[in-house]
């Protein structure tokens, strides 16, 4: 993997926080050529530094204000029941983020539903039926105080 310098960090910098920005404001901001910075972009792009680009939107503008985090505990864990999991969660839409962890509980979900009586029937009609659930722990975020993804360059 290639090493960052200063302006490819400060080019990931400002397309954090502005993925929208121009490739001719991008250049004047990092003090280069459009040129040379659509080729940094392409290069940061092609090593896999850039992943993607998406717009952020307000939750509660489209009915998803509750944010709930839940804690999976697996009855077995194996191979097959790790790959199975994994496979219907990223087939669930309300499931924004799924990490593995260590510790406690197997599954840390991060899940966005409308309200309570709409999370009331996530966890009848998918959470039940995610292979191996043995136990889930939820907690109901009352006021997200960060949450802006922004990586520390």
């Amino acid at each position: 993997m290639t090493s960052l310098d200063k302006l490819d960090a400060k080019i990931l910098a400002i397309l954090q926080r502005d993925g929208r920005v121009s490739t001719v404001d991008l250049a004047e901001r990092v003090r280069l050529s459009p040129t040379a910075t659509s080729e940094r972009l392409k290069r940061l792009t092609r090593e896999g530094f850039i992943v993607s680009y998406s717009a952020r939107l307000n939750p509660e503008k489209i009915d998803l204000g509750l944010l709930v985090f839940i804690e999976v505990l697996l009855d077995k864990t194996t191979a097959s029941i790790f790959d199975r999991f994994s496979q219907e969660v990223q087939r669930t839409p309300q499931i924004l983020e799924c990490h593995m962890v260590a510790g406690g509980f197997d599954y840390l979900l991060k899940v966005r539903v409308r309200d309570m009586a709409a999370y009331r029937r996530f966890l009848g009609d998918v959470m039940v039926d995610l292979p191996g659930v043995k136990e889930t722990r939820t907690y109901a975020v009352m006021e997200e105080v960060k949450s802006d993804g922004v990586l520390p360059i």
